[in-house]
């Protein structure tokens, strides 16, 4: 599974806004496996890494899910030269997106016709950016593949576009060789998933929570109360 360079909102969540951002998180990896599921039903083309998940799930003989979660914790383990520091959303990222995706593609019937397959690829696409938007907004991590893109941009100071511009290239060169499906789904996805995350990011944004301080006097300007 591949998150994207747009950041969240930053800011202070305050322990209220915890059980939100788990609830974001979970359901943000969640909807992400079930939405890469739906793009590997219509058969239409997938995103990125997923081409490189079904290459490797052809050669093996593992499920996609299975497949998906090898590969991150293969990648989680590149992080470790590159000093990279996993939290709670990196390791959850690796388990949950291969499991609902496998969990997801047992539920749903195959579809041949391409007009079901069209609104499969259109509802994939459009999923994966809510999911992106819930996941990202919960700020408990990068995903292990965004995390090696921006651990190869510190080690090496190439730009982030141009280092996940070759990730990105290799992986879908790799996944394709092995039999991984590239198509009009992989073009749609590469265009329409920047826009829509940034989108969704904006709807699923976790609030700071306002800050009172006991030493500021009544009536002094709200400007002035510096957060805790």
């Amino acid at each position: 599974m591949s998150t994207h360079s747009a950041s969240a909102p930053t800011g202070p969540s305050g322990p209220g806004r915890l059980p939100r951002r788990l609830v974001q998180l979970y359901a943000g990896l969640a909807l992400y496996g079930a939405s890469s599921a739906l793009l590997v039903e219509a058969g239409l083309g997938l995103e990125p890494w997923n081409v490189l998940h079904q290459g490797l799930a052809e050669l093996t003989g593992l499920t996609i899910g299975v497949v998906s979660i090898v590969v991150g914790a293969a990648v989680l383990l590149l992080w470790i030269p590159l000093r990279q520091r996993p939290g709670l959303g990196t390791v959850s990222n690796v388990f949950v997106v291969g499991i609902a995706m496998d969990g997801t593609l047992a539920l749903v019937p195959d579809v041949h016709s391409l007009t079901l397959r069209i609104p499969l690829l259109l509802a994939g696409v459009l999923l994966n950016g809510v999911a992106t938007g819930l996941y990202i907004c919960a700020r408990f991590g990068p995903g292990p593949r965004d995390g090696l893109m921006t651990g190869l941009h510190r080690r090496t100071g190439r730009s982030v576009r141009l280092v996940r511009t070759v990730l990105e290239v290799a992986v879908v060169a790799t996944g394709f060789a092995l039999g991984g499906t590239v198509g009009v789904g992989t073009v749609l996805y590469a265009v329409a998933i920047g826009p829509l995350a940034q989108l969704f990011l904006r709807v699923f944004a976790v609030r700071p929570a306002p800050v009172v301080s006991a030493v500021v006097a009544p009536g002094q300007p709200e400007r002035a109360i510096l957060p805790g």
